[in-house]
């Protein structure tokens, strides 16, 4: 039933919107699909392969399809929380530069950006593993 409804669906978005751009270095949720060949990249445009199938020969759900989109996904996030992290050290640094000899405001600006490169880190690390897992599937 899974399958019956949300292939058609994923064959459908996938393929609509198979042209490699994108924005701020943010991947598309299907990522990984089209990198373990259930879509046939030509060009700008996309075509599920007969691969793509949710259910399998055995008739068990595939749970492959469904981890390779839900590390897309995991992906698109770990970029955003970087993207985030980034603003947050301009923030800080902003506040440091105008903090004007405040210790107390200073010291909090000083606090934002430890953090805020440790989240970076962090953020960096864990997409590293996502991108390695993901590329485990091909």
């Amino acid at each position: 039933m899974f399958g019956v409804l949300v292939s058609p669906l994923i064959k459908t978005v996938a393929a609509a919107s198979c042209n490699g751009k994108t924005f701020f270095g943010i991947p598309t949720w299907y990522e990984y699909l089209v990198k373990a060949g259930y879509f046939a990249v030509s060009g700008n445009s996309c075509q599920a392969t007969s691969k793509l199938q949710f259910i399998n020969s055995a008739g068990k759900l595939d749970l492959s399809i469904i981890l390779l989109i839900a590390l897309g996904v995991l992906d698109i996030l770990l970029r955003v929380a970087a993207l985030i992290a980034v603003g947050y050290i301009i923030y800080a640094g902003f506040e440091y530069i105008t903090a004007q000899g405040e210790p107390d405001k200073a010291k909090k600006a000083l606090g934002t950006i430890i953090n805020a490169c440790i989240g970076l880190g962090i953020t960096i690390i864990a997409a590293g593993a996502v991108a390695f897992v993901g590329s485990r599937f091909q």
